[in-house]
């Protein structure tokens, strides 16, 4: 597979007249510096050339310099991968002085996170699957809880579940891990040995598309309360579980008014979350580029690309991928 990725992509570089008709214009399209957003990007990148004829110019970026950039530049023209709850109110005025609009959520449901434990123990043990039963069953999880590192925004609140819940008062010790590395090479370990793991983890990630997790149950979301447990000097932390993260592809109203059938593509362009960490699993296993688990992903989800598509570009797209 990864050598019909990489031939698919001398394809498409040794065949532009394919496309590349100057149908669509120069665009450009936001980078940010994290796995899933890059897969995202390149994605969108071939679609565009490929499908549409656009010259497009990836732009490195983070949450913030690109969220800046559009204020203050107008550009660039697409921002992807926007995890909303990371813009502060900087976003929401862009929008409400009309210089920027979401047209989808790229990921579905949005970016995930949790208490998680391996599917394998939840077969074996069905009441590991809310939290109620882990802590009525601490041996079963290990007796330990795997927590995010010091001046992760997840270790707030999670330091604000376990004393909400008095997790540590039911035999679970807290474990603080001093790495995003450590937190997962501690569940890679336990799940390749088959022994007990539980602590906190996001998505799409790699260890979630690679690894059988199931999501402990921690109750029903209060908006109030998790809003409540982001904060470190919380004197009255509640039991809430984590909500799902919207996670948009935004245009400039400007490159909306100027390249509709793209934005007309961008709006319907969305990923399952599981599906993104699954590619993420394959790009780590194959030490493969984004540029590769972009061919990768449109090669095995034909049904999923092709209504995001027009017709036409969905017939330029298939005479490269083959199918």
């Amino acid at each position: 597979m990864r050598k019909l990725t990489s031939a698919v992509l001398l394809c498409a570089a040794a065949a532009p007249s394919l496309a590349q008709a100057n149908e669509c214009g120069e665009v450009s399209i936001t980078e940010m510096n994290w796995a899933s957003a890059s897969v995202v990007t390149n994605v969108a990148k071939f679609i565009m050339e490929q499908g549409y004829g656009c010259d497009v110019a990836v732009v490195p970026s983070d949450t913030v310099p690109a969220v800046t950039s559009v204020a203050e530049n107008g550009e660039p023209d697409i921002v992807t991968e926007l995890w909303l709850n990371s813009t502060g109110d900087a976003y929401q005025r862009l929008e409400q002085e009309g210089k920027i609009e979401r047209v989808s959520k790229v990921l579905d449901p949005g970016g995930v996170e949790g208490w998680w434990v391996p599917t394998y123990l939840v077969e074996k043990h069905p009441e590991l699957k809310t939290i109620e039963g882990i802590m009525a069953n601490p041996e079963l999880v290990g007796a330990q809880f795997n927590n995010c590192p010091d001046g992760w925004g997840c270790r707030i609140v999670n330091d604000n579940l376990v004393e909400a819940l008095d997790l540590e008062a039911s035999g679970i010790e807290v474990f603080n891990h001093g790495s995003g590395e450590t937190l997962a090479s501690s569940m890679a370990a336990a799940v390749q040995d088959e022994e007990a793991w539980f602590g906190y983890y996001w998505g799409p990630t790699v260890p979630l598309g690679k690894f059988d997790m199931t999501r402990v149950d921690l109750g029903e979301y209060d908006a109030e309360a998790h809003s409540a447990n982001q904060n470190k000097d919380n004197e009255n932390p509640k039991v809430s579980d984590f909500p799902a993260a919207p996670v948009l592809t935004s245009v400039t109203s400007d490159f909306r008014e100027r390249e509709p059938e793209v934005v007309e593509m961008l709006s319907k362009m969305t990923f399952k979350t599981d599906t993104m960490s699954a590619v993420l699993a394959w790009k780590s296993e194959n030490n493969a580029s984004a540029e590769e688990a972009a061919v990768y992903f449109l090669s095995n989800n034909t049904e999923t690309w092709k209504e995001w598509l027009n017709d036409s570009a969905q017939q330029k797209l298939a005479a490269i991928l083959g199918n």
